[in-house]
């Protein structure tokens, strides 16, 4: 099974900008992202704060393939 999200672009500095629901084909900013993700929508998924900025992040379960990037 592939990555349910995955990042579609990326700033210069590397933060993740835009992604991608694999399943739906909905595509979402990082705001809308972490938004659905607070809602309980992707539980597999967690929101930490970086650099001041609400930032989407895969829950760590030792799998490389379930890491966004």
């Amino acid at each position: 099974m592939g990555k349910r999200v995955i990042v579609t672009q990326e700033s210069d500095s590397g933060r993740n900008n835009r992604f991608l629901d694999t399943s739906s084909g909905r595509q979402m900013t990082r705001i809308q992202f972490v938004k659905e993700i607070k809602a309980g929508n992707y539980k597999d998924y967690y929101v930490r704060k970086i650099n001041g900025l609400d930032t989407p992040c895969g829950k760590p379960d030792g799998k490389e393939s379930n890491n966004l990037g």
